[in-house]
């Protein structure tokens, strides 16, 4: 062989692998838009990459994800997806309450939107049915028509005497408030109890709602789903008057409330993040009807319910999920 021939063969040989790699796809990545902050959010950002490896697609292997948080603060989540839009994401996560999903829907049409949260998605807009999401929004709801029933059912196994139970929510969330309200009222008819509805704008509303519920001598709260703002506010008033409190998220128990009962969002998010990778594989949202939570967990902290003075049966012990002692 010439030497020229040579150099040629050589160089080219040198070439292949730049070219094979100028030849491979773009990395795909999945935009997450948050309504809280990565601390609290670790459990469920855990799960949602659960779900995302579940479908193929491994975070620093094959996919990459990029976080947007807005730290509860609802006004900054449209300037957030208007990033991940300018971003040119393949894929949305919107988590957390209806805001992210809302803000994602819209600053696009045409990217992919994956919600996981606990409102219902058709009263809210984000698409035309469960069955038949349509557009560009499907995801994973916890709405559960069964659960105000639940909640109701628990506070008579805790106060088995209490005829009269305070319900605490947010109307600023109207549409979700007001289906709430009438399923609550529908559920304590058909039990044969006393519900008295606590409607709060703000955070100067609550210590009147605790007010109210020990003027009207009411035996136990549940905390409506939209009051997760004011957690450390609600626990401390619910330690003050000490009045027998069931909350709508783990999160509160594990700060020192009584009890929760509610969807697990770490499955939901994980869920989503089987829904979120099979869009990266192909699949387009209009197709995948929006999931129901089906798995749901009753947690139980007995050192809040020693300072309440409460005496926590036994049988509802057994079907606790977690207890914290």
């Amino acid at each position: 062989m010439k030497r020229r021939q040579f150099i040629v063969l050589l160089g080219s040989a040198a070439a292949w692998p730049l070219a094979a790699r100028a030849q491979q796809p773009a990395m795909p990545t999945v935009g997450f838009l948050g309504s809280g902050s990565p601390q609290p959010m670790g459990r469920l950002v855990a799960a949602f990459r659960q779900g995302l490896a579940k479908a193929g697609y491994v975070e620093g292997q094959n996919v990459a994800i990029e976080f947007r948080w807005a730290g509860s603060q609802s006004a900054r989540l449209p300037a957030l997806a208007a990033e991940l839009v300018h971003r040119q994401v393949a894929v949305i996560f919107a988590g957390g309450f209806s805001g992210p999903a809302r803000a994602a829907k819209a600053a696009t049409s045409t990217i992919p939107i994956v919600f996981a949260y606990g409102g219902d998605p058709v009263k809210g807009g984000l698409v035309a049915s469960l069955s038949h999401p349509g557009g560009n929004v499907t995801g994973v709801t916890a709405i559960n028509a069964e659960l105000v029933s639940k909640w109701l059912s628990l506070a008579g196994d805790l106060v088995p005497q209490a005829t009269t139970v305070g319900f605490l929510s947010v109307s600023s969330y109207l549409a979700f408030y007001e289906d709430q309200k009438s399923q609550i009222l529908a559920a304590a008819r058909a039990l044969g109890r006393q519900v008295i509805i606590l409607e709060t704008r703000s955070d100067l509303d609550y210590e009147a709602a605790f007010k109210t519920l020990v003027q009207r001598e009411a035996g136990a709260l549940i905390v409506g789903p939209f009051a997760f703002r004011n957690t450390n506010e609600i626990l401390a008033l619910a330690a003050r008057y000490k009045i027998p409190t069931i909350y709508p998220r783990r999160s509160y128990v594990e700060a020192g409330g009584l009890m929760s009962y509610a969807a697990d969002y770490a499955d939901t998010y994980r869920q989503a993040g089987v829904y979120t990778g099979r869009i990266l594989a192909g699949a387009k949202p209009a197709d995948l009807p929006v999931m129901l939570a089906t798995k749901f967990e009753l947690v139980i902290n007995l050192k809040t319910a020693k300072a309440l003075g409460l005496e926590i049966s036994p049988t509802l012990l057994a079907t606790a999920h977690e207890v914290i002692e």
